[in-house]
């Protein structure tokens, strides 16, 4: 019995928290939320020993101060929300046909230009004020109301123009009077 009593001191002595520490520093166990940088030892791009992993309770302003400087870009997801967003569906890709249907018929095209030039007044006392207009090598005299080559009808004649509107396209035009 002596000799149970002995051994089993001398198994318990030798377990002892002291013999334990000196046999091997305790590391922390690294959690699996953690990053992988910091389970692989490095953190942005710098080696992490195994003392700066450690348990000191110590206030370290370096780690503060990087922290700090930390700013959240985040992906545009609302992190307080508990519903997650519903994505838009995806229109499908239209035919060319398609962008023709909608656009519908072509607009007509604009009216062609008057072609007639102002060029003088003709006025007698007493009589209403004449206006010389040419197209090409033709020249035509006209008051105010009068269709000009069956086809232009003077409206208005003012000092520096003179309004005239293409009867068979409806297109009115204001002609300034030109030199020469």
């Amino acid at each position: 019995m002596l000799v149970a009593v002995v051994v089993l001191l001398f198994n318990l002595g030798s377990s002892s928290p002291k013999a334990a520490s000196v046999a091997a520093p305790l590391t922390p166990p690294i959690p699996a939320s953690r990053p992988v940088a910091a389970a692989t030892g490095k953190a942005h791009g710098k080696k992490v020993s195994p003392a700066t992993r450690s348990l000191d309770p110590t206030l370290r302003y370096d780690w503060l101060k990087a922290s700090e400087d930390t700013k959240y870009e985040g992906t545009g997801r609302n992190i307080f929300m508990t519903q997650a967003e519903i994505p838009q569906p995806i229109a499908p890709a239209k035919t060319p046909d398609d962008l023709e249907a909608e656009k519908g018929p072509p607009p007509p095209p604009p009216p062609p230009p008057i072609n007639l030039k102002f060029f003088g007044f003709a006025s007698k006392p007493g009589e209403a004020k004449k206006i010389f207009l040419s197209e090409g090598e033709d020249v035509f005299i006209a008051a105010e109301g009068e269709v000009v080559n069956r086809h232009y009808k003077v409206l208005r004649i003012s000092p520096t123009s003179v309004e005239i509107e293409d009867v068979l396209n409806n297109n009115r035009q204001s002609i300034p009077l030109t030199a020469g």
